[in-house]
């Protein structure tokens, strides 16, 4: 155990609670150097990933207070030593999923995706890890994705396949679905699951937002579609009516209704607010997938013919 580990170890949860408080109180006053020291420190990183009341989330948006104007303004302020504590952020990010089921795995994660970077900081950081008593492998090279890249974080919650995504209006939260029969809302700039929705009784096939990003619709195996309450993960109403799996759905642009293709062979469309049938198409063999263009009106649905068809709503029957 280092020193600083056996000192914190022996501190009030008090006082340990100001030390990982720490990095908000120089930003706050401007003090660039200790903000850029404590930041750098694996065993500070360490101790607020494995604190109950802190973790490796609150860890991550400590970094984001490199654009606090109080720490813009010091003239101590360093562009390098600001890409140095993004690649930290980068690789703790990219860790999260990991970490918040197994702390002890954050030394490794660290190797594996930074030892790589010639930054002498994150070179002393890392042998610092490598000094810590728990067994744990070490990784001998760059195993796992590396921070500046395209991939940012990693969200883990489904046990089955993941069938469907959409992404909010403002694009801050994306709702999945799975073959685990469920729903979930994410939180695209921490990686956390804020909701679970539960009420499909099968296979969970597709999902489309509403325009004011307050609802989803649900497309699923049970033969079902459902529309949730994004805030409250309330089932506000169930469509019922197809005979197979409803493979997708799409929403008109006013969000009043919604288009649902099925494996029976048939379109139909829906109004949202009162969940009646308003009308059906019936093909000749199941629809896989539908859209509906910007003038609200046309309809494109495929086949797994391999036929197109398009239809203009008022027309629909």
């Amino acid at each position: 155990m280092s020193s600083f580990a056996e000192k914190f170890a022996q501190l009030s949860l008090s006082d340990q609670r100001t030390i990982l408080i720490d990095p908000r109180v120089k930003a706050k006053i401007g003090k660039w150097k200790p903000f850029y020291k404590r930041l750098t420190d694996f065993n500070f990183i360490d101790a607020k990933v494995n604190h109950s009341d802190f973790g490796v989330q609150s860890l991550i948006e400590d970094y984001d207070l490199i654009n606090d104007s109080e720490l813009l303004n010091n003239p101590e302020y360093n562009p390098e030593q600001v890409k140095t504590l993004k690649l930290i952020q980068g690789g703790l990010r990219l860790s999260a999923h990991i970490l918040v089921k197994d702390k002890k795995q954050l030394a490794g994660q660290l190797w594996g995706r930074m030892q790589h970077f010639d930054v002498p900081e994150i070179q002393v950081m890392l042998k610092v890890a490598k000094q810590q008593v728990l067994p744990w492998f070490c990784p001998l090279t760059s195993n796992l994705i590396s921070p500046g890249g395209s991939l940012l974080l990693t969200l883990t919650g489904h046990n089955s396949w993941v069938t469907a995504i959409a992404v909010t209006p403002d694009g801050k939260r994306v709702i999945s679905a799975s073959d685990d029969k469920t729903l979930k809302l994410w939180n695209l700039e921490t990686g956390e699951d804020e909701r679970t929705f539960n009420g499909h009784s099968s296979s969970v096939r597709a999902v489309a937002l509403t325009p004011d990003g307050k609802q989803v619709i649900s497309a699923s195996d049970d033969k079902t579609l459902k529309l949730w309450n994004l805030e409250t993960g309330e089932d506000e109403r169930t469509f019922k009516g197809h005979s197979g799996w409803v493979h997708a759905v799409a929403l008109t642009p006013d969000g009043k209704r919604v288009i649902s293709a099925s494996n029976d062979n048939t379109l139909k469309l829906w109004n949202i607010q009162t969940g009646e049938e308003i009308a059906t198409f019936t093909g000749e063999a199941p629809f896989n997938c539908c859209a509906v263009a910007a003038d609200g009106v046309t309809i494109v649905a495929g086949e797994s013919s391999g036929r197109l068809h398009f239809l203009r709503l008022e027309n629909v029957e």
